[in-house]
């Protein structure tokens, strides 16, 4: 492979103009497609197979009035001081509000309050149910915004009217703040390269990689159903992973350069050697991601699969395009630091670093693990659970009408539960739909169960059950369970649905997923580690501090958004469960990253193991070699994906807080601390494998050691003859 690379970098050297108008061309190409050909994307989150989607199809075939899996809103009305809904004036807001939202865009039916009895006890909220004949996802921005403008006459009266529900949710946007990380990762570039042209070129590639992979994801969306957080993974990980890519290989072409090559030589060897790290590297991420399909959810495998292919993206442009521009740079990229090096080397800060962790090598490591133990202790109260109006912006309208329907009708007003009675094989229709409802209505945490509602048929009968609990609440979800069991008890098979029903089992099939994902990819992980260090040892200290990493992470990630410590600090607005697809998106990606590392460090560790040296000499020597060049990378990668907890969306918030924090206890806790220090300890056993084992293991030169040797042969030769 390193020396297909190899050549593959010449060649992009000197056909550079044809390389650079190839990706031109696929930008531009993927980039008219997303602008003419693309979708909406989605907000659903349902998934196959579930009882509340089963529901939901028995609802759509049976009693299709009923809109099940339309978008719907609650539109909460509050009375001014001193007055209320009921007296004539607020009567006939209500009543003028109703009229506007029959007549906006895709509304199926409204509930009137007070034909509900949907009055507060103190007769100052009115609550109105809103159903929509499209999914949420369907719904434009100009649909929202009717929605939202049915408010104004009566605001304009003095009555509060907030709205809540999925038709207000909008797709999450990226905005300006996200690209503060963007500008840290550049200073880090300025500074590890001490040149501006340098620190420019893994950027430049990075922002075309992302723009070649956002486009093709929008151009999909034409053609399939993208969740709306599909392009926010993507642009996170194509970002992070484009510019470090970009920084191994061009650190390697200064290097070849300072050393005396030609620009076109020190382009192939780059290719070939850092390369082929890349390679290796982008194709653990790649595997991670893809992996998310085997977890059977189908909005989190295409979200994978869409990060996945933007990495893909990354790495055919580190390969084929950077060696492209830098034959436009040619030896300019060296700047003047590559003079400098003549001078004597003094010990870099990298090689104390590594020597005081070989003298202390015990402590260090009981501190660094103690402290990723005490780290990771909140994990143990971990909640998982869907964003609702209760975890929305404290501005938002959705907020607000969560608070305001709480406070009036209980919190479990936000989140009624649709309960489906099939009476079909009943003997008394009438008499199993009233013993229904009344075994629900005895059930603990119910507030109210509606009269039902029968189909045409008179066989499938729909009831609204009001829960006390919020819902996002344990006592909700038990309530689920219990309602569902109670088909056990009736004549008639209950199923319950609605989206608080819907993110309940989502959450369920996500925590289900959780561990046999992990154990997927910590397999994955000692498997590729095995081939690329030829050691048992190796990979399976890189999986155990990677397991140290997640483990620490989510401790992190629920003391903040769980418990809401630090919350002001970092600007996050509001705390609650934690999103359920979260902890196996952070473990497939904190996998790949984890490896990346691990590569770039380690490889050069069993370099020198390999040319002779001695285990501790070995440990120091690579670390010395790697240490910058992984700093930077971790600095890059915490500083994009920190960037995104200033976005609006809790989720986005969450995932970006989530991979900077993992990413931060990865690269210089694990990867620069306890990777040292064990290496160190362990000595020539670190590098132990069975001979049978090494027999049947291919070699796949990841440091691209065999290329190197047989480029350089030649020139020795040239040189003996020379001498003679």
């Amino acid at each position: 492979m390193a020396t297909f690379l190899y050549r593959l970098g010449r060649f992009s050297f000197r056909r550079r103009a044809l390389v650079a108008a190839v990706w031109a061309a696929v930008l531009v190409a993927l980039g008219l497609g997303a602008l003419t050909l693309s979708g909406q994307l989605s907000n659903s989150v349902t998934i196959p197979g579930t009882e509340s989607q089963r529901a939901i199809d028995q609802l759509t075939e049976k009693f299709p009035q009923a809109n099940a899996g339309g978008a719907t809103a609650r539109v909460v009305i509050e009375a001014p001081a001193g007055t209320t809904v009921t007296d004539a004036k607020g009567k006939a807001a209500v009543e003028a509000l109703v009229g506007q939202l029959k007549t906006a865009p895709k509304v199926a039916a409204v509930v009137d309050p007070f034909q509900a009895q949907a009055i507060s006890p103190d007769q100052r909220v009115a609550l109105a149910q809103v159903s929509y004949g499209a999914k949420a996802y369907e719904l434009t921005d100009d649909d929202r915004q009717a929605l939202l403008d049915t408010a104004n006459a009566g605001r304009a009266a003095g009555f509060t009217i907030e709205f809540g529900g999925d038709a207000v949710q909008g797709v999450p946007a990226t905005g300006a703040t996200e690209g503060l990380g963007v500008a840290v990762a550049a200073v880090v570039l300025v500074i590890t390269f001490g040149s501006l042209l340098a620190a420019g070129i893994p950027l430049l590639t990075a922002l075309i990689g992302v723009g070649t992979g956002m486009a093709g994801i929008f151009f999909a969306s034409g053609f399939l159903e993208l969740n709306s957080n599909t392009p926010v993974l993507a642009l996170m990980i194509g970002l992070a992973v484009g510019i470090d890519y970009a920084l191994f290989i061009v650190s390697r072409y200064r290097h070849e350069l300072g050393i005396g090559r030609d620009p076109e030589e020190a382009a192939g060897r780059a290719a070939g050697t850092a390369g082929s790290a890349v390679v290796f590297a982008g194709l653990t991420v790649i595997i991670a991601l893809a992996g998310l399909t085997v977890v059977g959810i189908p909005f989190l495998g295409q979200m994978g699969v869409a990060a996945a292919v933007t990495v893909a993206i990354a790495v055919l442009i580190a390969l084929t395009l950077l060696p492209a521009i830098l034959g436009f740079a040619g030896s300019r990229v060296a700047g003047d630091r590559i003079r400098l090096r003549r001078k004597p080397v003094e010990t870099t800060h990298g090689e104390r670093w590594a020597r005081f962790v070989d003298r202390r090598r015990i402590p260090v490591l009981l501190v660094a693990l103690a402290g990723m133990a005490l780290v990771a202790l909140p994990a143990l109260s971990m909640q998982l659970g869907l964003p609702n109006d209760s975890t929305a912006a404290p501005e938002s309208t959705q907020r607000k009408a969560y608070e305001i329907a709480s406070r009036s009708f209980g919190e479990g007003s936000n989140g009624p539960l649709l309960v489906v009675v099939d009476v079909s094989g009943s003997a008394n229709r009438q008499a199993a739909l009233g013993q229904a409802a009344a075994d629900i209505q005895k059930l603990p945490d119910v507030a109210a169960v509606t009269p039902p509602r029968l189909n045409q048929a008179g066989d499938t009968a729909l009831l609204t059950v009001i829960p006390k609990s919020g819902p996002s609440s344990t006592e909700t979800e038990n309530l689920v369970a219990a309602i569902r069991t109670e088909s056990g008890n009736l004549d008639a098979k209950l199923s319950v649905t609605g989206q608080t029903a819907a993110n309940i089992d989502v959450s369920e099939k996500l925590s289900d997923a959780m561990l046999p994902y992990l154990a997927l990819i910590v397999g994955l992980a000692f498997v590729l580690l095995m081939l690329v260090f030829r050691s048992v040892v190796v990979p399976l200290k890189a999986t155990i501090g990677f397991l140290g990493s997640v483990a620490a992470t989510f401790g992190a990630v629920v003391a903040v958004f769980q418990w809401g410590w630090l919350t002001d600090l970092l600007g996050v607005e509001s705390t609650g469960p934690i999103m359920s697809m979260l902890p196996i998106l952070l473990i497939g990606v904190l996998f790949g990253l984890a490896m990346d590392y691990q590569v770039f460090l380690v490889t050069r560790m069993r370099e020198e193991h390999v040319h002779g040296a001695e285990p501790q000499e070995a440990m120091v020597t690579g670390f010395r070699h790697g240490a910058r060049v992984v700093v930077a990378a971790a600095l890059i990668m915490i500083s994009v994906f920190a960037g995104f907890i200033l976005a609006e969306s809790s989720l986005i918030q969450s995932i970006g807080f989530a991979l900077a924090f993992g990413v931060l206890v990865d690269a210089f806790v694990v990867r620069m601390t306890l990777v040292p220090a064990v290496m160190s300890l362990l000595g020539r056993g670190a590098w132990w494998l069975p001979k049978w084992l090494d027999r049947i293991l291919p070699d796949v030169d990841v440091e691209g050691e065999k290329l190197t040797k047989h480029l350089d042969e030649p020139e020795e030769r040239e040189l003996v003859g020379a001498s003679r």
